[in-house]
């Protein structure tokens, strides 16, 4: 048995599982995407909706929306000739949102400890 088998338990997830999870995050790991996705939380949107957004050009916005539909998170339908992106991994807002107040919380934090710093200084 080698040292890493002897870590893993029997609730641990095989590699093709922990590969799986870090695409998924690696998809989400540019800013483009994340407005995007976040944008999707809110509803279907067509790919030139989602280029405006952005601000990209057409042929960028599709090379996002390609990384996202290849990790699973978005899906595709095609309405006239036109073509509807929408959120498949509906948890991710959920996630983004735990993100978003763990930054807040962060500041507030950093606003509590400056105004005990300066009472103690007198100021």
């Amino acid at each position: 048995m080698t040292r890493a088998e002897s870590f893993r338990s029997p609730m641990t997830k095989p590699p093709a599982d922990v590969a799986r999870r870090a695409k998924v995050f690696k998809a989400l790991g540019h800013p483009s995407r994340l407005l995007m996705v976040e944008a999707l939380g809110r509803g279907a949107l067509c790919v030139c909706e989602l280029r405006d957004l952005v601000g990209s050009d057409v042929s960028t916005v599709s090379k996002h929306l390609s990384i996202l539909k290849e990790a699973g998170i978005v899906a595709d339908e095609r309405r006239g000739t036109s073509v509807y992106y929408s959120l498949r991994l509906g948890c991710v807002t959920g996630f983004l949102s735990c993100v978003e107040h763990f930054f807040a919380q962060q500041i507030e934090e950093q606003i509590i400890y400056l105004k005990d710093l300066r009472q103690h200084s007198g100021r």
